[in-house]
């Protein structure tokens, strides 16, 4: 009998209103058989919840723990050197009023915490993204003022700052046989999966550094197809998000306003991505196997994170939830389509 190899999942990011235990009865309620709480869920206290305490709450409830995502405060400790005010949304204001080298260092030590409970939980695979390591004149991806010119390379100086102000974690992750799993994704450490070779190189090769693949930020140019074979033997996360773009307004607009916005995050049916062909591409890439192996699991999450300017955020997650329940949890083929073709002689 043909098997299915996903499971719907939801990612808490955007749900940091809700406490852990309502986070989880909506994706159950929903329709998930799991859930990825954000770091922000599992705080308590000027700490963590315990181990037991966040078993208890999954364990209550029936649904799968499939991991824990923790993308602001590695996005903090890797861009906090460059003093944008851009890192305060994610920090008490007694910390981000300290300088950028205090900043990050409260931010590596967060992350080490972080990293010791995810051990305890046998949580080996955390969804993240790095931060500025290249500066912001880099992540604009445009070469004003140039990348190299008198007594400067800031392609070279950046794969180095990179490998220097992330060997502590890196080196934690190793010790615990945990995978970093950055999000290629505009203004972070890698925009595009050239970018996330580069830094491994730069890291000598550290097995740590992994890619959750987010089909979302391909709206520069480079298709999901793409990117994500260049880097298909390090996913081990998958995002399940779609946008779409509006013809005839700039990408790089200077506008907070979401709704003016030329790319917009939107409803996982109706964006200019095709998810089915997408969920084909990681189960073809190995994500499966490599999720199921170092999980101890049978099946693997696609993780929904389903954002809209337009739509209620609950509303908008539910119906991502059911959309990968009901069109993207398949039965997996075990032979070839030929295979029952001509006489049965």
């Amino acid at each position: 009998m043909a098997k299915t190899v996903f499971h719907a999942s939801i990612e808490g990011a955007q749900h940091g209103a809700k406490s852990l235990e309502e986070f989880v009865i909506f994706a159950k309620e929903s329709g998930a058989a799991g859930a990825e709480p954000s770091n922000y869920h599992i705080e308590s206290g000027d700490g963590f919840m315990s181990v037991a305490e966040i078993k208890a709450v999954f364990d209550k409830h029936g649904m799968k723990l499939d991991g824990i995502s923790c993308h602001c405060p590695f996005w903090v400790h890797t861009t906090a050197w460059t003093g944008s005010k851009t890192i305060r949304p994610f920090l008490p204001k007694s910390v981000w009023e300290k300088s950028p080298e205090e900043i990050e260092a409260w931010a590596e030590q967060y992350i080490l915490n972080f990293l010791d409970l995810m051990a305890e939980l046998n949580v080996k695979i955390i969804p993240m993204f790095w931060g500025i390591s290249h500066g912001f004149e880099m992540a604009t991806g445009y070469p004003f003022g140039f990348f190299s010119g008198p007594e400067y390379d800031l392609i070279k100086e950046g794969n180095q700052r990179f490998a220097d102000k992330t060997a502590k974690i890196r080196a934690k992750a190793n010790e615990l046989g945990i995978y970093l799993c950055h999000e290629i994704h505009p203004n972070s450490a890698a925009l595009c999966a050239d970018d996330f070779i580069e830094l491994v190189k730069a890291c000598d090769g550290d097995k740590c550094l992994g890619v959750t693949a987010d089909p979302s930020h391909c709206w520069e140019g480079e298709d999901f197809e793409t990117r994500f074979r260049k880097v298909g033997d390090r996913i081990y996360a998958v995002a399940i998000k779609n946008f779409f773009v509006r013809p005839g307004i700039n990408l790089r607009s200077m506008t907070g306003d979401w709704r003016k916005r030329a790319m917009q995050f939107c409803d996982i049916p109706t964006g200019d991505m095709n998810m089915m062909r997408f969920t084909e591409l990681m189960i073809d890439l190995g994500y499966v196997e490599r999720y199921c192996s170092i999980m101890g699991t049978e099946t693997a999450p696609l993780v929904t994170e389903a954002e809209s300017a337009y739509r209620d955020l609950d509303a908008t997650s539910a119906n991502a939830i059911q959309y990968a329940a009901e069109h993207l949890v398949f039965p997996i083929a075990e032979g070839s389509f030929e295979d029952g073709m001509g006489s049965d002689d």
